[in-house]
């Protein structure tokens, strides 16, 4: 399954961590073809897609959601500093 039709199935914890395996799958695989490559690429790209959802999800005839735990992706992010 492609990455842009997997995302649209996540719904658990699990299925999130299976996605982000299949992310370095594909960059592994295709990191050529990545735009953001790079840990700092990638980083300054995820945050200023985060600043950018409101107009990102307008454009594509979605409505932004109402609901997310943002200090859980916050922790996540922050223990994938350090976790072994």
């Amino acid at each position: 399954m492609e990455l842009h039709e997997r995302v649209k199935s996540i719904q658990t914890r699990e299925e999130l961590a299976d996605f982000v395996e299949a992310l370095l799958k594909d960059l592994r695989e295709n990191g050529s073809d990545w735009e953001n490559a790079s840990l700092e690429g990638f980083l300054d790209a995820m945050a200023a897609w985060i600043r950018s959802m409101p107009s990102a999800y307008k454009n594509m005839g979605k409505a932004l959601p109402s609901s997310g735990d943002w200090r859980a992706m916050a922790d996540i992010l922050l223990a994938a500093k350090m976790y072994e």
